[in-house]
This record gives structure tokens, sequence and C-alpha cells, in this order.
């Protein structure tokens, strides 16, 4: 699937203030039989979002008009938790969300979202208290995370650094899963295998 590069994201973000969203409350697991190709972001928080009756909840951040445009999900601790689905990132994915910022992830969740096209980014859960904290407060307000630079910008105009993986970073800037990474390396993959088999012929 072709990814969308990703570079910086300054967007509105919408607080899920709870710890230990788990999978299944990111897309609960009726929606998991469905093909790839399906639009996962019409399943996004579906049980968060709606009350029992169906009818959508006004109270969660996503039924709001204020975050209609999001595009970054700050979180409380242990996000992505539970079972493995990378049905989850592509959750995020499809509904256009691009990042999520919490104190720390479930590691396979991490894991899946760097495959997936989806920034983690892991800050101080004082930094991320603050910033739900601003987002319930002001609903729309926007944050701003450069990949180049490694930084988030909060509401307040603090610039905080974050650490990644240099190569799960180019993959993210490129848009490119590992499979499109390894072909991007063709020629070089090439010109090994050449340089061996000369190499070989000497022997």
């Amino acid at each position: 699937m072709k990814l969308e590069p990703l570079d910086v994201v300054d967007a509105v973000a919408f607080p899920v203030p709870r710890p230990n969203v788990d999978t299944d409350q990111v897309i609960p697991a009726r929606y998991l039989q469905k093909p790839r190709s399906a639009k996962f972001g019409d399943f996004l928080f579906r049980d968060l979002r709606d009350r029992k009756d169906g009818t959508p909840d006004p109270a969660f951040p996503l039924n709001q008009p204020a975050y209609a445009r999001a595009r970054i999900v700050v979180a409380g601790a242990n996000f992505g938790c539970g079972s493995s689905r990378e049905h989850a990132v592509w959750a995020l994915y499809d509904h256009g969300i691009r990042a999520v910022i919490a104190p720390s992830f479930g590691d396979i969740f991490f894991n899946n979202s760097l495959q997936n096209g989806l920034l983690p980014v892991v800050l101080p859960a004082s930094i991320v208290g603050a910033f739900i904290t601003a987002l319930v407060q002001a609903p729309g307000t926007r944050i701003k995370i450069d990949l180049e630079a490694q930084c988030v910008t909060g509401p307040d105009g603090v610039l905080h650094a974050f650490e990644i993986d240099p190569f799960r970073k180019q993959c993210l800037l490129e848009g490119a899963d590992e499979l499109a990474f390894t072909l991007g390396l063709d020629e070089q993959i090439d010109a090994f295998e050449k340089a061996y088999e000369r190499k070989v012929s000497w022997l």
C-alpha cells in the first residue's frame, strides 16, 4: 500500500486522556475480518464514539465539529496496548490521523505504527498532560510535529524534542514501508551481487 510521506504535521489535535486505551477500543474486533481495502477510518473508536443505543456520543471529541479535521491524537499512557492487530493503526491512518503523542505505547502497536505510516511520539507524562488540558479547554487547538527536526511545538508554542530510530524516520519521510525501502535500493543490491560474483569467480 502506498503511504503518504510524513514530514511536518501542523494540525488540530484531539485528546484521548484515559490511559491504557487498547486496540479493541481503537477498533472493535467485529471489524477485523474486513479487507485492507475497506475504509477502516469509519470504525475508529466506534464503541467509544457511540452510546449503547447506537447514537453518537456528543462528549467524545471525534463527534465534535472542532475536532473534525484532527490529524494528531494526544493520549494517555500505554496507548495501543492489548492485541497485536494492525487494524488499529489502519483505522487511525485511514481516518486521517498521522501522529499519536503519548507518554508510552503498547510495544506492538508502536512498531505497527512505524511500519504503516503513523508516527508515534513519546513525550514525558507531564508534557502530554499539559497538552491534553489545553486541547480540552480550547477545542480546535493545533499542535505541530516536525519529523525532520524531531520536535513537537505544543499549544503554548514551546518546543519539545523526541527520539526516533533513524531507519524508521527515513521510511516515514519517504512514505515507504520496509519492502518499498528495500526495493528502492535495487541498484545498490545489483552492484553488490555483481561485485560478489566477480569475487567468487577468482576463488
